[in-house]
């Protein structure tokens, strides 16, 4: 099935509009970043957690008052998805189970005629919280630098490059929209967790896979279109591949957009980070990778042509 059928969208002359709308809309995420940072979970941040679900329903409000007599102010506390499931998560920590121990207790206390039971419980302690978001860190640069030197070897340097620039976009926009949405909506109780973590490696490997498929079709046309100006091939190119980008990220999308519905507050975070990046990924796709490569093998093309060494329209694209 196709859906844009002999397309001619000049995607790359109007290259420059979509650096200025990417970039535009960064600096704005990052700046909400700055004044309201996404809370850590508790894998990176450190302290307890538990998963408890009531007999009956239950009031946060009485159960906030209850931690506070505790000792525990300013605990977050949430519902997760039904009145009678809540989770508490406090920065304290202690030995063995002493702070989970104290915890229960008080709502035993507390709640003497709504029973309960512990569905889960964690507890990270602070120099594991900042091991897990330096590795997180790691994970990510090295997936990129992995990316760069398979499509170095696969293609050329300047489409890794420009491979692994729209990877780079994918990973700030997708930050920048989640700290908007944050700062915006925060019933959506958005967290940089380890999950959400494993939705940006998810979503690089997704985006990197449309890229290659547009550059495949990119060298094809090369040797089809010797003496065509490199935007006007790849302007075939990404207008070629655009029904099949279109159709393999919407019936994603559409598939994580009923996880984010029905998947339940566990699942939430990973479900709004990938199916933003699914939109992130197929934008840069098309309007960034080979953005990139255009304007490099332009500057690159000057530079030779005022040395006298080449003719315009004839540089090697290409392996």
């Amino acid at each position: 099935m196709r859906i844009f059928e002999n397309t001619n969208f000049d995607f790359l002359g109007r290259r420059k509009i979509f650096y200025i709308v990417s970039i535009v809309f960064i600096v704005i995420g990052i700046t909400t970043l700055f004044i309201k940072s996404i809370p850590l979970g508790i894998d990176f941040q450190g302290g307890t957690e538990l998963q408890i679900r009531f007999q009956n329903d239950i009031n946060v409000g009485d159960i906030r008052d209850i931690m506070d007599k505790a000792g525990f102010t300013g605990m977050e506390i949430k519902m997760m998805g039904s009145e009678r499931d809540v989770l508490l998560r406090t920065p304290f920590q202690g030995e063995g189970h002493t702070i989970s121990d104290r915890i229960q207790d008080a709502l035993n206390t507390g709640f003497p005629n709504n029973s309960f039971e512990i569905l889960r419980t964690d507890k990270v302690g602070p120099k594991i919280g900042a091991e897990l978001r330096e590795k997180a860190l790691f994970a990510l640069i090295f997936s990129l630098i992995g990316i760069l030197v398979y499509l170095s070897f696969r293609f050329q340097f300047v489409y890794a490059l420009g491979s692994v620039a729209a990877l780079l976009h994918d990973v700030l926009v997708t930050i920048s929209a989640i700290a908007i949405f944050n700062a915006l909506i925060p019933s959506l109780r958005l967290e940089l967790n380890q999950t959400m973590l494993a939705a940006f490696l998810t979503l690089i490997g997704f985006s990197v896979n449309d890229t290659v498929v547009i550059f495949d079709r990119i060298r094809e046309n090369i040797r089809l279109f010797k003496n065509e100006e490199i935007e006007g091939v790849m302007n075939k190119s990404v207008n070629a591949t655009l029904s099949r980008t279109i159709i393999t990220s919407g019936t994603v999308f559409m598939t994580i957009l009923v996880l984010f519905i029905f998947g339940g507050e566990v699942l939430r975070v990973f479900a709004f980070t990938f199916g933003v990046g699914i939109i992130t990924g197929t934008y840069s796709t098309i309007f960034v990778a080979s953005s990139v490569v255009v304007d490099w093998k332009h500057n690159v093309e000057a530079k030779l042509k005022t040395k006298g060494k080449v003719n315009k329209g004839r540089i090697s694209t290409a392996k």
